[in-house]
């Protein structure tokens, strides 16, 4: 395994216990339509959140979250229909929230950002 696919499995583990610990209940990770895929689809109440976990281990490449560009949002809007029609219930709300986390010198620092972007 790369450490770039290490460091990205990291991420998603801190992002899965962030939002487990601010009670989340995370319902799939890795949840795939062919070779697309959302990070963590999590639930809390009738909330269900399809989140986008970005990492970087250092500053060269701008922000996480300048890598979900529109192409990825919309890849990530396709599989979360899916998932709707195989899981969701008729009283649920959904949402697009993003993680981004970054190294600095000496820790990892997580930001969540809820209802990141919406579909038009």
């Amino acid at each position: 395994m790369s450490k770039a696919h290490e460091f990205g499995r990291l991420c998603e583990d801190l992002a899965a216990n962030h939002l487990a610990a601010r009670g989340w209940r995370i319902l799939s990770r890795g949840f795939r339509l062919g070779h697309k895929e959302i990070d963590i689809v999590a639930r809390r109440g009738r909330l269900v959140a399809f989140i986008e976990v970005k990492g970087r281990s250092t500053a060269c490449f701008g922000h996480p979250l300048l890598a979900i560009t529109p192409a990825k949002r919309r890849e990530i809007a396709r599989v979360a229909s899916c998932w709707i029609v195989r899981h969701g219930r008729p009283s649920d709300v959904y949402r697009f929230d993003a993680i981004a986390i970054t190294r600095t010198a000496d820790r990892l620092v997580l930001e969540h950002v809820p209802d990141a972007w919406r579909v038009a």
